[in-house]
């Protein structure tokens, strides 16, 4: 019995060279078994470091990275994140209700922001409201903020929690602008499983859904997938997409990294 379990395993990890995804689905029809048993042998081969689980299925192993604190990953590829937000605000128009989450390049949505007319920002971002509250101060844009309630993560300036998801339910915004700890094929993945899911239910809430994703979050995945490419209606980034990810292709769109004065 652990002679065929071993055997299949080393097939998967070939199997998975070769197509650099394979679904769960697949292999359990290959192999003769059930999809409970692929699953347990991708847990096996994910502890060894053979391949990554993915939604569905399995990818070529990618080393899973710890998220930062938030101000030392602040700086971290800055002038890619600061790119990329210029190009997200172009999306935001005048009477636009917009939600904003965690991540230290939806955070500068604020800083270049400007003439934008009575907009709603709403957000479980402390940084962000805190900006946000400064471009109105300064008279960049009108509008209000709406800082969710919820637990709050210090090291992230975030806040998160039943109560953070329950504000969110009776909520309907525009447009989500949306962070995050990695992408992997159609799966995009976040470090934190309480903030992942606000940021999937602002996506649920709103009639559009912008992923902000600076390069080195290509191919990386980190501690949870929250949502899927199916469910983005556009991904910003200043790297090409994949030639593989074939989901993405009508949806990408490329911004050049240079430097920005703030």
């Amino acid at each position: 019995m652990n002679e065929m379990k071993e055997e299949r395993q080393q097939l998967i990890i070939k199997w998975v060279n070769e197509e650099k995804r394979v679904s769960v689905a697949k292999m359990a029809t290959k192999f003769s078994v059930t999809p409970e048993t692929i699953r347990r042998d991708l847990n096996e081969l994910e502890a060894l470091e053979q391949v990554t689980r993915v939604h569905g299925g399995a990818v070529l192993f990618t080393k899973i990275e710890k998220e930062q604190a938030f101000l030392r990953k602040f700086d971290l590829n800055r002038e890619e994140k600061e790119q990329i937000a210029l190009e997200a605000i172009t999306r935001i128009e005048d009477g636009d209700t917009i939600a904003i989450d965690v991540g230290t390049t939806t955070v500068h949505l604020a800083s270049f922001i400007q003439a934008v007319k009575n907009i709603t920002i709403v957000t479980n971002s402390i940084a962000a409201a805190d900006r946000f509250n400064q471009a109105i101060e300064e008279k960049r844009i009108t509008g209000k903020v709406i800082m969710l309630g919820g637990q709050t993560n210090p090291a992230q300036s975030s806040v998160s929690g039943a109560m953070t998801l329950e504000w969110l339910g009776h909520m309907h915004v525009d447009k989500a602008f949306i962070s995050c700890g990695g992408m992997v094929a159609d799966t995009i993945y976040d470090y934190d499983l309480d903030e992942s899911l606000v940021s999937a239910k602002m996506m649920a809430c709103s009639k559009k859904s912008y992923l902000l994703a600076d390069s080195s979050k290509i191919g990386t995945p980190s501690f949870v997938s929250f949502c899927q490419a199916s469910q983005i209606d556009e991904v910003i980034c200043t790297r090409p997409c994949p030639k593989e990810w074939k989901e993405w292709y009508r949806k990408w769109t490329i911004v050049k990294s240079e430097q920005v004065e703030v």
